[in-house]
């Protein structure tokens, strides 16, 4: 394909505390709020929880939100989460194998994953921060995962007995959030998303 007429790709660090859609709901900021001017066609594929960061993916490709969002099309994401507590190899092998957790009030399997340790990652800072307890430690888990029930990874820490206390999705396959901030927006072409999903989606 020579080129993509009339198609649109930005990724967005969304930051802690938005919603990830234009349309108001109660008091919490919306991606409308962000200081960019987006084409009317375009939408989020798929969606951040508002107490969640991270890379949101928005485009007005109907193909590319077909391939991303139906469960036929393994695709990994990515998550750096902190947790409450020293985190452990047995945790991180449970999550690894699949824990059960409740989804739509039914006992539900997660599929194999890749669940690792993590020193602390270089991110922006969360705004509010996390509350700061003295006593009780905190450390960092790289999640990737190959798919995307609704507040999944928190779940699934929580089932290993490590609460989220922190949440950022740092990647959406091989595109990553790698020097954004809060808020930012980046319009990439179709050759670099492509080239970053490694995923056809013609």
């Amino acid at each position: 394909m020579a080129d993509t007429p009339g198609f649109r790709y930005f990724l967005i660090y969304k930051p802690y505390g938005m919603l990830s859609q234009f349309s108001r709901e109660g008091e919490k900021p919306t991606l409308a709020d962000l200081d960019f001017l987006f084409p009317k066609d375009v939408y989020p594929v798929g969606r951040l929880d508002s107490d969640s960061e991270g890379l949101l993916l928005l485009t007005n490709d109907k193909r590319l939100n077909h391939k991303l969002l139906d469960p036929r099309f393994r695709h990994t994401r990515t998550y750096y989460a902190q947790v409450e507590g020293r985190l452990t190899d047995e945790a991180c092998r449970l999550l690894t194998e699949g824990v059960a957790i409740s989804v739509d009030g039914k006992s539900y399997q997660t599929l194999p994953a890749r669940a690792l340790t993590l020193e602390e990652p270089e991110l922006p800072e969360r705004n509010p921060p996390i509350r700061y307890r003295a006593a009780i430690p905190t450390s960092w888990l790289s999640l990737t995962l190959h798919e995307g029930k609704n507040r999944q990874v928190r779940k699934m820490t929580a089932a290993v007995g490590f609460p989220t206390l922190r949440l950022v999705r740092w990647a959406i396959e091989n595109l990553t959030a790698e020097g954004m901030q809060p808020g930012e927006i980046r319009e990439i072409t179709y050759w670099e998303l492509t080239a970053g999903l490694r995923l056809p989606i013609l």
